[in-house]
């Protein structure tokens, strides 16, 4: 089985969500998470505070270096993501339809290279 990456989005400037519709959006994760580990496609998933908490390290010229904030300077942010196995990309893409239904939010599907056997 394939290792499928479903990154959740986040769109900065869009009107933050009610409480009712938070805590509604947590109980459909739940049970697409649910689902997930019931079906043995669950590997991990986690959700991610605001890009504006990130931190950024990077190497330049030898020196490393921290800086606040996102790296990439954009409306859509990493919100948060699962990692699953699936037979293929239609079967990825069905768990896909669930998450961005359950989250409100986009969710970008992408395989995980395979890693040559040593």
């Amino acid at each position: 089985m394939t290792q499928y990456l479903l990154s959740v989005y986040m769109i900065d400037g869009q009107e933050p969500p009610s409480e009712e519709e938070i805590t509604k959006m947590y109980a459909d994760v739940d049970v697409v998470n649910e689902e997930l580990k019931q079906t043995g496609a669950w590997v991990f998933a986690g959700g991610l505070h605001p890009a504006t908490l990130a931190t950024v390290v990077r190497e330049n010229a030898g020196e490393v270096l921290l800086t606040d904030g996102p790296f990439v300077e954009t409306k859509e942010q990493l919100g948060g993501f699962w990692v699953i196995e699936a037979a293929d990309l239609d079967a990825a893409l069905t768990w896909a339809r669930k998450a961005t239904v359950a989250c409100q939010a986009p969710v970008e599907v992408r395989p995980f290279q395979d890693v040559p056997e040593q």
